[in-house]
């Protein structure tokens, strides 16, 4: 039987995420660039590190008290729904602003902070595994966008190869354009929604993931490029969150304010200076 994906290019990206994950030095320089990033958005906190109790098999921060995200499930819509769009800014805005994602979706890496009684924000946790792109995949995020909201199956086409797909047939974009479109799903239409949008959180995905494998597999291997793989993990695990808050947004309007007058030189010298600052290499020197 064929298999439906090549795996090594997955297999490269996994082992140099792996690679940085037992560095603890990168890890303190991580945190640092997101507290540059997300430094002066009050709803999100970003842990102190201590320098003199830190070395690169030692990671010592400061303390951050907050409550398990899925404490929160039952509270009422208007505070579920601020955690979610927290949540998605501090998710989005670092990758289409500087070409960074947290790439561990793990819901034991966010948790809630309060104020008078009352969720106020989050405490984003574990900055082992942060993915730094260059800006031509993010540039190729943004314009996958585009050409699905608009059909353009030119720009489409031409956004996977951004994101470094390769010898790509037509039989192939189909089947990648069922990934996009629900990986993309909420936020092509403009209004509230919940992620799932009336599939049941057991369901949801799960007739797309078999349709794509099922083609796969009858087209023979695809080959993932290494980028994809934690884009693609970040995605799924962010959307996670949002069916567990039961979150009702409209993320159509969200998206768009995030890549609002979006260009990749832009965001190239913004990572290019929160990296410096930070004292790490840009993405040309991160995969």
């Amino acid at each position: 039987m064929s298999p439906a994906i090549d795996t090594r290019e997955i297999a490269k990206e996994i082992s140099a995420r792996v690679r940085e994950e037992l560095d603890y030095a990168r890890e303190a320089a991580h945190i640092a660039v997101y507290q540059g990033i997300l430094g002066d958005f009050d709803r999100i906190r970003v842990p102190e590190v201590i320098p003199e109790l830190s070395t690169k098999r030692l990671l010592t921060m400061g303390w951050l008290t907050g409550k398990p995200l899925l404490d929160y499930k039952e509270h009422s819509q208007d505070e579920r729904n601020l955690l979610a769009r927290t949540m998605f800014h501090a998710w989005w805005h670092p990758f289409s602003h500087f070409g960074v994602i947290h790439g561990d979706p793990h819901l034991g890496n966010y948790t809630v902070f309060e104020q008078e009684g009352a969720p106020a924000g989050i405490n984003l946790l574990d900055y082992g595994c942060i993915r730094i792109f260059p800006e031509a995949f993010v540039e190729g995020v943004v314009e996958l966008y585009r050409g699905l909201l608009e059909e353009n199956d030119d720009r489409v086409v031409a956004a996977y190869e951004r994101w470094g797909f390769k010898d790509l047939k037509k039989e192939v974009i189909e089947v990648l354009n069922i990934w996009a479109r629900f990986i993309y799903g909420p936020l092509l239409s403009d209004r509230v929604r919940s992620i799932a949008d009336g599939v049941s959180a057991a369901e949801y995905g799960r007739k797309e993931a078999f349709r794509v494998h099922s083609a796969l597999k009858q087209l023979g291997p695809l080959t993932v490029p290494q980028e994809f793989v934690f884009m693609d993990r970040a995605a799924i695990g962010l959307g996670g969150v949002f069916l567990h808050l039961r979150a009702e947004l409209n993320f159509f309007e969200l998206f768009n304010e995030q890549i609002d007058g979006f260009e990749a030189a832009t965001v190239r010298k913004r990572q290019n200076d929160v990296l410096a600052s930070a004292g790490l290499a840009g993405a040309s020197h991160a995969a």
